[in-house]
């Protein structure tokens, strides 16, 4: 292979699992490797300690891998053993390897025979080169090498629980197995006993489960894999109870493969080595052909770490100026921020939901002028209070001119009415305000104290400008109410007004200078009860002279099409077990709006919606209906022609003058409102927030960094030089190297029907 050669592959991928074992799992990468599964007793761990030399595993009755080990097998001069999490301490004696994989399990798992899917990592170093003498073949010496390996050893497969192990310890085991061969990064070694029926094999039917043309497996007993099987020979339980030297026993098993008639022809394919050697072939292919997608991988995690990283790079714990350099950071970071979820930005646009800006926007230019069309006049109980009004300015005489006084005493008070709506619409604002400020302080979460202080500092200020702003604002409608100006160009005077009363049916009924023109399209649920079809969702589109619901928005197929004429608004209560908000349009003459139904129930996914359509139905002429109080009364009420007359042309005075009202306080409002309390509030955060913060004690305390934040940091810095150092070490390595090709399928009719 190219420059440090295919040799350098395994060591390669051992250096990647220690880096990444350093930061937990949180990296996710599929290393390649190999995974050693089957059922208890069934040879795993001597397998291993064969391909060791050494007695260095647990043995027992049960379960005695309880965590997966990562076995990496290293050629060297010296023996000795390492623990990642025993960093620096060299063992010498492997009894003692056994012991701290004994403690190491138990620490996790305790000692209850419970399981763990938290690795331990081992590494050997070993030379491993031991002679035999064969006799039944040409070759005088054979010498045994350890060759480079990583396998991770995982638990037996179990079917009963014993003692004091959890009763699903079945699917416990079966679980974390599923974890490591799932992947297809993962080889498979598959051990089973010799004299076990294969068709009953666990470790044969979990690999068939996750690979079943054979691809990834490999056997180390007879069965239908593309990567072959291999032969062991283990030391027997009296063999090990003895303490049989493993490099005499790999002699016994040479001699038994030379010397059985059944496997004489095939020896230099069986045995310890050789499944060594084919391991290490395989692994080290299998690494070749899966290093550029993790390469790719690597790359892809690191790019999506670098923006996050990029603020820790820095950090330096004991800079006696960190914390003040932090504290204006965040300061100047909270303005930014804040300004532009009020303003707007190009920059960074969060596009699942609306800004506090937008939503403001909205308050000014749909909520607030629909909340001014609901306190419009009740037309009926209107006539009445200027008929009293006319009448008690006459007194006991019969009066021939209409008067002033009448239409002034009626204007002031509609003029009253709006002080209602324009503190809600206060209130709505300062509740954006206050969220806004408290989005913007969630960046802060490093610095708990510091995020705790800033919003309440600033939400104590918007609160104070809520006061002075509302105090401005009851002003402007004293301002109005203290001078009447019937000189105002768009009033119409009397002459005006009296001329009018005889095209009043006419003005009432005007249509739209656009009648085809659509004020808004969008979807809505129509709540039908499940007797008559059930509610479903429409495509809508509103007219300034109908309401028209699709199947969907390409508008090709009409369901309906209702005309806005007598048409109006009521609110619906929210269902006890519904998500949606619903309103509803009727007509005003009790006539069926859409087939058999008084009333038409149209639901939205938030009120804000609600609010909006509202708001869009208005702009059609489509108003909500008044609350008449004594209905009885107003409805009896009736006039002599002449008081009629006047009472048309009040009417129409006062229609005219609280449009010119209502036309400046809607243009007033939003004005007042951002000079007094938005951009207030925009200008405290710049040049004030940070004085206030420096006044709160000590700065010490107030940028105290959150446990939290401290851990993230760590992980994050731990796993963004993890990977930096993973392509590192990955860059050194030439892949140009022909890859082999996978062995073609074999036959395995033969196992068609497995006992059950």
């Amino acid at each position: 292979m190219g420059n440090r050669g295919m040799e350098d592959l395994i060591p390669l991928i051992n250096k990647l699992q220690d880096a990444f074992s350093c930061i937990g799992q949180s990296c996710n990468l599929d290393l390649p490797q190999i995974a050693v599964v089957g059922g208890q007793s069934a040879g795993k761990s001597s397998v291993l300690e064969n391909f060791v030399g050494r007695d260095f595993l647990p043995r027992g009755s049960g379960i005695v891998t309880r965590r997966p080990l990562v076995l990496q097998l290293v050629n060297n001069q010296a023996e000795y053993a390492e623990f990642l999490h025993c960093k620096g301490r060299k063992f010498v004696d492997f009894d003692e390897v056994r012991l701290e994989i004994e403690a190491e399990t138990d620490r996790i798992t305790g000692s209850n025979k419970g399981i763990s899917a938290v690795p331990i990592n081992l590494r050997v170093y070993s030379l491993m080169v031991h002679t035999h003498t064969h006799t039944h073949t040409h070759r005088a010496r054979h010498t045994d090498i350890l060759l480079n390996l990583t396998l991770i050893d995982l638990p037996g497969m179990t079917k009963v629980a014993v003692g004091d192990q959890p009763v699903d310890i079945e699917h416990q085991i079966r679980d974390m197995l599923m974890q490591f061969i799932t992947k297809e990064s993962c080889l498979i070694l598959a051990v089973t006993p010799a004299n076990q029926d294969l068709a009953n094999s666990d470790a044969l039917k979990i690999s068939k489960e996750v690979d079943p043309q054979g691809l990834r497996t490999i056997g180390n007993k007879l069965l239908p894999l593309r990567r072959g099987y291999i032969g062991v020979v283990n030391r027997s339980q009296k063999d090990i109870d003895g303490r049989k030297d493993i490099k005499a026993a790999l002699g016994a098993e040479r001699k038994f493969f030379l010397s059985h008639p059944g496997y004489r022809h095939i020896a230099d394919r069986m045995g310890t080595p050789h499944l060594q050697k084919t391991l290490n072939q395989q692994l080290t292919n299998h690494i070749r052909d899966t290093l550029p997608g993790l390469r790719s991988k690597l790359q892809s995690q690191l790019l999506s770490l670098e923006k996050e990283v990029e603020e820790y790079k820095n950090f330096k714990p004991d800079d006696p100026t960190r914390k003040t350099k932090a504290l204006l950071q965040m300061v100047q970071q909270f303005g930014v921020d804040f300004e532009k979820r009020i303003e707007g930005s190009g920059d960074q646009v969060d596009t699942a939901e609306l800004s506090g800006g937008a939503r403001i926007n909205r308050i000014f230019h749909e909520r607030f002028p629909f909340e001014l069309v609901k306190m419009e006049f009740d037309e009926k109980e209107l006539r009445r209070e200027i008929s009293y009004a006319i009448k008690n300015i006459h007194g006991v005489r019969t009066g021939l001119f209409t008067p002033d006084l009448a239409f002034e005493a009626i204007v002031k008070k509609q003029i009253i009415k709006l002080k209602e709506p324009c503190l809600k619409c206060m209130d709505l604002v300062i509740q954006e305000l206050i969220n806004t400020v408290r989005q913007c302080t969630n960046k802060l979460g490093s610095y708990p104290r510091l995020r705790e202080e800033t919003e309440r500092i600033v939400t104590t200020y918007v609160r104070e400008r809520d006061i002075k702003t509302k105090d401005q604002v009851l002003l402007l409608i004293d301002i109005e109410l203290s001078y009447i100006n019937t000189n105002h160009e768009d009033f119409i005077g009397f002459a005006n007004a009296q001329q009018r009363t005889t095209v009043t049916a006419a003005i009432n009924n005007k249509k739209r200078v656009m009648p085809n023109q659509v004020i808004r399209r969008g979807w809505l649920t129509i709540n039908i009860s499940i007797m008559k079809g059930g509610s479903k969702d429409y495509w809508f589109v509103l007219t300034a002279e109908s309401l028209s619901w699709y199947k969907d928005e390409e508008e090709k197929e009409k369901k309906y099409m209702l005309p806005l004429d007598n048409l109006k608004l009521r609110d619906v209560e929210k269902g006890f077990m519904s998500t949606k908000h619903t309103f509803a349009i009727f007509n005003t003459e009790s006539r069926n709006v859409y087939k058999d139904l008084r009333q038409i129930e149209l639901a939205c996914d938030t009120q804000e919606d609600v609010d909006s359509w509202k708001a869009s139905f208005l702009r059609a002429g489509v108003y909500p209906e008044k609350d008449q109080k004594n209905p009885s009364q107003s409805e009896s009420f009736s006039m002599d022609p002449q008081l009629e007359r006047q009472v048309e042309t009040i009417r129409n005075l006062v229609d005219s003058y609280i449009g010119i009202v209502n036309k400046s306080i809607r243009d007033l409002m939003p004005k007042t409102i951002m000079h007094l309390m938005i951009n207030s509030a925009k200008d405290f955060i710049h040049s004030e927030l940070l004085a206030y913060l420096y006044s709160c004690g000590d700065q010490g305390s107030l940028m105290e960094e959150s446990a939290d934040q401290a851990q993230r940091r760590d992980e994050m810095l731990r796993m963004y030089h993890a990977l930096k150092e993973a392509l590192l070490i990955i860059g050194d390595i030439s892949t140009t190297t022909v890859s082999a090709p996978v062995p073609p399928p074999v036959d395995d009719t033969w196992r068609t029907k497995e006992p059950r």
